[in-house]
C-alpha cells in the first residue's frame, strides 16, 4: 500500500495531512472510517485528510485549527513524500 502523505509540525503540534481521492471526503462516515484506517500507519497525530479538485485545488478535512493553517498556505510548503507499506 502506497500513501501519500506530509508528516508536518507546527506550532508544537505535530500531524499528518494524508491525501486521499475526494470520495473519501463525500460525508462524514466516509471521512471518519478512512481516518481511523489511516491512524494505525500515523500513530499518535491527529490526520487531516487533503483532496484536490479537478483543477488542482486542495481541499481539508480534520481538526478545525488544522484545516485552517492549511487552507491559508500553499501546499507545495509541505513535506510530501510517499510512504510504502507491506
Amino acid at each position: 500500500m502506497k500513501i501519500t502523505a506530509a508528516l508536518t509540525i507546527e506550532q508544537n503540534v505535530e500531524f499528518a495531512v494524508v491525501l486521499v481521492k475526494p470520495t473519501a471526503m463525500y460525508n462524514t462516515f466516509a471521512s471518519n472510517q478512512t481516518r481511523q484506517g489511516l491512524q494505525a500507519y500515523f500513530p499518535d497525530v491527529p490526520i487531516v485528510l487533503a483532496s484536490q479538485d479537478s483543477r488542482g485545488r486542495f481541499s481539508y478535512q480534520g481538526r478545525n485549527d488544522l484545516v485552517d493553517f492549511l487552507a491559508a498556505i500553499d501546499p507545495a510548503r509541505l513535506p510530501w513524500k510517499e510512504y510504502t507499506y507491506a
